[in-house]
């Protein structure tokens, strides 16, 4: 089943959803004036580190670069990571009005038609972010891996940084490929592939379920990513257009995703080596996943046909399959029931119940996006303490709780709000095609009290499913509801009425 088809775009509106939660894109004026004015807090203790060849990968057309990489071969066959984060504690005053905002936004929210940022844009996309060939304040962590990858030795610092390039995932694959990739970034796939190796060793799950995604269009055949200049208009409403997408996820977001997990997990050693009162730290958690919901795809996985070795771990078994078939979009689709009770967890002189993520299969730490996501600044300072050898100061401290609550709470409504532009889109550009048959394969079949659930490739639609599709099969279904004023899709199968009698 093709994943990478779309349709014609359609006009789409997000006001309505950002006025439904309460996301207001201006930044209060003194808050701006700060991220203007502020001047680095530790200029005079950073250490020179411009000599070292960075390179950024991110989104194309991305500003707010959080993260900026170097890797390298040790003598000994193993890995040196250079991998420095912008210290964004150095502009914001504890007590300031930018620390207020950003308490109460908590993390930056994306929406197709913009951004509601963390932080004023003056500081996330210009003095704080790692632009390329900008000297910026960073705080660069050091980490030494054997040749399995598994790190020996890490500690982060404050430096001062430069980076040399902006790349993007695609543009890394590509050079991979071809042979040619960045100098800094030589070593990336054997690391990443090692890396991934090790989660899958240590009980790690990864989904590839498809990822939705919503982009401005110059035309009905022009997708580009949203944020992006030279969106269609609608002459008539004065509102872009839109399309929904599946983005295609390469080796190279795994490879770059296993840089930024391996440092968190390296944050969190850091936090929990501390003992007695300096047990303080902000992890992000998860609990291991129900027996009954592992038996539970256990069940479906014979159901499907996929064979799951006695023994085999979930995450290898769910590794093991090819992403775009049937079977692997049901399986992983209800392998989301193994990733739930996503937390933060607070370090604070008295062991919590858990420190793992299950999902990582270790503990973890968000530190490597401070310019997006509010906890990362405080668990960074700790970080930064330690291997300094200094005490923590009263901000971080005192404000820790009150981070972690942020967080919780931001990332509730992050969810929301990005299945809300999902919906709102998907329901405007199927709207006038009720009455249609899509195929679609079967994700969840009905249970009694929980409709089925379907994947349409084209477009790429998530949605409910009246009737008893069989899970896992290919089916044809009948889009018998598409309503932009509720937000709702649903599918009918079979797509013929019953007939009478």
């Amino acid at each position: 089943m093709e994943l990478h088809q779309r349709i014609l775009s359609a006009p789409v509106d997000f006001g309505a959803v950002r006025t439904e939660f309460g996301l207001a894109s201006d930044y209060p004026s003194e808050a701006v004036s700060e991220s203007r004015d502020a001047l680095d807090a530790f200029a005079g203790a950073r250490v020179d580190r411009t000599e070292i060849e960075l390179v950024t990968i991110d989104p194309p057309g991305a500003m707010d670069l959080d993260q900026a990489l170097a890797l390298e071969r040790t003598p000994a066959g193993g890995f040196r990571l250079y991998y420095a984060i912008a210290d964004v504690a150095a502009f914001v005053a504890p007590d300031g009005p930018l620390a207020r905002v950003s308490l109460a936004r908590g993390q930056t929210f994306y929406l197709p038609d913009g951004t509601v940022p963390l932080h004023p844009n003056v500081l996330s996309e210009g003095r704080a972010s790692l632009l390329p060939d900008q000297n910026r304040p960073a705080a660069l962590w050091t980490i030494d891996c054997d040749e399995n990858a598994e790190p020996q030795q890490y500690s982060v610092t404050r430096a001062l940084v430069r980076s040399r390039a902006r790349l993007d995932y695609a543009t890394v694959q590509a050079d991979a490929d071809a042979g040619r990739l960045h100098p800094s970034i030589v070593a990336l796939p054997d690391f990443g592939r090692l890396r991934i190796e090790a989660g899958l060793n240590r009980g790690a799950i990864n989904l590839r379920l498809p990822s939705q995604s919503v982009v401005r269009v110059d035309g009905p055949d022009d997708a580009q990513p949203f944020g992006t200049t030279g969106a269609r208009n609608d002459s008539a409403t004065g509102t872009d257009h839109w399309q929904l997408v599946i983005e295609p996820r390469t080796a190279a977001d795994d490879w770059n995703e296993q840089v930024s997990l391996l440092t968190g997990i390296c944050a969190a050693r850091i936090m929990l080596e501390a003992g007695g009162s300096d047990h303080l730290g902000l992890l992000r958690t998860m609990p291991p996943p129900a027996p009954a919901t592992v038996d539970s795809l256990r069940r479906t996985a014979a159901a499907v046909g996929v064979p799951w070795p006695e023994g085999a771990a979930v995450g290898r078994m769910l590794a093991g399959l090819d992403p775009n078939s049937p079977a692997a979009l049901v399986l992983m689709s209800e392998a989301t029931g193994l990733l739930r009770g996503a937390s933060y967890t607070l370090l604070n002189g008295q062991p919590p119940d858990t420190v793992q993520h299950s999902g990582i299969g270790a503990p973890y730490a968000h530190v490597t996006a401070p310019l997006r996501r509010l906890s990362d600044r405080y668990s960074t300072e700790i970080c930064l303490c330690r291997c300094a050898g200094t005490g923590v100061p009263d901000w971080v401290r005192d404000g820790l709780a009150a981070a972690a609550e942020s967080m919780r709470r931001s990332d509730a409504v992050a969810g929301k709000l990005e299945r809300a532009c999902i919906d709102l889109t998907e329901s405007t550009l199927l709207a006038a095609r009720a009455g249609t048959d899509f195929d679609a394969v079967v994700l969840r079949e009905h249970n009694g009290t929980r409709p089925a659930e379907i994947f349409v490739a084209d477009p790429p639609v998530l949605a409910k499913c009246t009737g008893e599709p069989p899970e896992g099969k290919q089916v044809r279904v009948r889009l018998t509801i598409a309503d932009p004023a509720t937000r709702t899709v649903t599918f009918a199968y079979p797509p013929e009425p019953p007939p009478e009698g």
